[in-house]
């Protein structure tokens, strides 16, 4: 018997996930307009780095989640500023750009994989586990979602409320009409990416963290992200939040459906996939429409 109430935890544990990696690629796409698929890279790299904190430093969760976020977030501003930067004012186009970002992470990923090696590693943490009623949970499970719902209101305050989030909404909606407004768009961009960097660090130490970690971390997942920030609208926040949520219930009543027909699960990653791919040939804009703010 199917206990839908797991299910149900199950998709809010994994479309948190999802927000969390997602956010960052939304919001840079939203800025600088290619696909940045390096952005599996800074996920894996986060993880690495979370794992050298707090297990080989011994420092703890709660250290680990912040040196990754800087550290990370410190790496993508600088492929910003030295890689794509460049590339956009000599006139690259989003294909070259695109191609960059792919080039740029090959070279991160077998950079990590010469530093760490390519075996799994796995975090020793101890997870107590809690069971409410007919759903069990995780002290990890809890802070992937405290976490999202964190970031969630977080970066809805700062896109309101503060100056760099209206220049950041300003600069994605109209750039040109955000120049003559005085904005320095190249610094919002580089603020733009140092966050969207650090996100995905953090969804790179919560990934390891369930699962295990190795140098292509990032790419077991970067599809799911990708189709969140695709439905969600690319650039749009507002709509990733809606989106990363529908990919988790999807994936996982997928792997209920799998697992009925006699087929692997393994197969739940198609689900992320043809959900892009209808996205994009019935409604290319996703759930942007809905969110114009965003």
């Amino acid at each position: 018997m199917v206990n839908w109430a797991q299910i149900l935890l199950n998709s809010a544990i994994t479309g948190s996930l999802y927000l969390i990696g997602a956010v960052g690629l939304t919001l840079t796409y939203g800025l600088s307009k290619f696909p940045n698929f390096a952005h599996a890279e800074y996920i894996t790299f986060g993880a690495f780095v979370g794992y050298l904190v707090a297990e080989q430093l011994g420092l703890g969760l709660p250290m680990s989640l912040l040196a990754a976020f800087l550290i990370t977030g410190l790496g993508g501003l600088l492929c910003y500023r030295f890689v794509f930067q460049p590339l956009a004012k000599r006139g690259a186009t989003i294909i070259h750009l695109m191609v960059a970002s792919i080039g740029l992470g090959f070279l991160l990923r077998y950079s990590i994989g010469a530093i760490w090696g390519w075996e799994p590693l796995y975090f020793h943490i101890d997870w107590p586990s809690y069971d409410m009623g007919p759903i069990r949970i995780t002290s990890l499970w809890i802070w992937i979602i405290f976490s999202a719902v964190a970031l969630s209101i977080i970066l809805h305050l700062m896109l309101i409320k503060t100056k760099i989030g209206k220049a950041i909404r300003a600069s994605s909606s109209n750039p040109e009409l955000a120049l003559a407004s005085g904005i320095n768009i190249n610094r919002v961009i580089l603020i733009t990416w140092f966050i969207g960097a650090g996100l995905a660090a953090v969804a790179g130490i919560f990934r390891a963290a369930n699962t295990q970690i190795w140098p292509m971390t990032g790419w077991d997942i970067i599809l799911p992200i990708f189709a969140v920030a695709i439905l969600g609208g690319i650039g749009n926040y507002y709509g990733s939040i809606v989106a990363a949520f529908i990919i988790g219930l999807a994936e996982n009543l997928g792997v209920v459906a799998l697992m009925a027909l006699g087929l692997s699960t393994s197969y739940r990653i198609a689900i992320a996939f043809a959900i892009l791919i209808i996205t994009l040939i019935i409604k290319p804009q996703g759930l942007a429409m809905l969110f114009r703010r965003g």
